[in-house]
């Protein structure tokens, strides 16, 4: 009976093994149509990804005005107050998208357009002014005269108006858009993320209920905790940038607007739009500005919008961007340096983005790591 037993085992791994060898050998042999397959997978259930990332951007104004109506003596209010909460939320937010497109991106598009358009005279209007500076200026070395012939050779091989007009800006944004750009899948991002904020906490009960499975209590309890703690930190994160953007984006915009400098709403959104981006963000923003001011308007100018816009930027980092944050990302600038260079380096924009958050939930977990061992050590 044992020899049998053996046999039989040992029969059943020659055959799984003979099996896996021949399955591997038609993925393998079918690797196109597999990687095709997966591929129209994850482009079916992009809307389901885009919109849970939708419903978790909403969740903050939307429970923030859930309170509000939790807070009325009505029953019927209180009854109500989440699925009120979302239909407001959500008709901020299309108010939010119709004054951006309306009245925001008209103005940007038409700078952009029109500096393009003009700025070869610009150019040399800047050179002309440049070649009129006195012989013993600092701006006449060597060194600046050759860093500026470059430059102009540069912009001169690029035509920027076969990469830059109303219809491909328009072609940009609906790349950009491209994630969800047919009506169906509009339509299910935003069914899907409207169903998780109205189900939300059945949807947290499930998670718990599904860690209690897999999990013991205490393990429970330590994931419960850091993803509350991830929570926190990506909500304050990203929206507080959000609306810092906001804020240093139209406080920018007015100041230049004051001093006269051209095409202030281009800057001013160019500023804002990078401030998301830690550190590096209002580096490249600024001197951006500063080089289309040079060229727009003169050196004086660009100094003085450069001291302008370095003033509200430091008021920005030190008042403004801890009030709306919070203390929730205490972590070292030179973690932060670290962690948007890599996140930048590997993952895009979006990584320098959201690598200032992800550091910080990790620091959580290490800090956490090293109190338990040392702890455990010296207990």
């Amino acid at each position: 009976m044992r020899e049998i037993k053996r046999n039989l085992s040992k029969w059943m791994y020659w055959f799984l093994l003979g099996l896996s060898l021949i399955i591997i050998y038609k993925v393998l042999d079918n690797f196109g149509a597999i990687g095709g397959a997966i591929g129209n997978f994850f482009n079916v259930i992009t809307p389901f990804f885009v919109g849970a990332l939708l419903a978790y951007l909403l969740y903050i104004p939307a429970s923030r005005i859930e309170k509000i109506f939790l807070k009325k003596k009505s029953k019927l209010w209180k009854k109500k107050a989440r699925g009120i909460s979302v239909l407001i939320t959500y008709i901020l937010a299309i108010l939010v998208i119709m004054i951006v497109i309306k009245v925001i991106l008209p103005v940007v598009t038409d700078s952009i357009v029109e500096l393009v358009n003009n700025f070869q005279g610009y150019w040399n209007s800047a050179i002309n002014r440049l070649n009129a500076l006195p012989e013993d200026s600092i701006l006449k070395s060597k060194a600046v005269d050759d860093i500026v012939k470059n430059i102009g050779n540069a912009i001169q091989n690029i035509d920027l108006k076969e990469y830059i007009n109303p219809d491909r800006i328009t072609l940009y944004v609906k790349s950009v858009l491209g994630v969800a750009s047919g009506i169906f899948d509009v339509f299910v991002t935003i069914v899907v993320s409207v169903y998780i904020l109205l189900q939300r906490s059945s949807i947290v009960n499930f998670g718990k209920k599904l860690g209690l499975a897999m999990f013991d209590g205490k393990t429970c309890k330590k994931i419960s905790k850091y993803v509350n703690s991830t929570n926190t930190v990506f909500f304050r994160f990203i929206s507080g940038q959000l609306i810092d953007a906001v804020v240093v984006g139209i406080l920018v915009t007015i100041a230049m607007s004051i001093i006269g400098v051209k095409y202030s709403v281009l800057l001013g959104f160019i500023i804002g739009l990078f401030n998301i981006i830690p550190y590096f963000g209002a580096i490249i923003a600024v001197g951006i500005s500063i080089l289309i001011t040079i060229i727009t308007g003169g050196l004086s100018q660009a100094i003085i919008m450069a001291i302008i816009v370095i003033i509200l930027q430091q008021i920005d980092a030190n008042i403004i961007n801890p009030k709306i944050i919070g203390n929730s990302l205490e972590i070292s600038p030179i973690l932060v340096i670290f962690a948007v260079t890599v996140g930048g380096a590997y993952f895009g924009v979006l990584g320098m983005f959201l690598a200032v958050p992800v550091i910080a939930v990790l620091k959580i977990i290490v800090n956490d790591f090293l109190d338990y061992k040392i702890q455990k050590k010296y207990k």
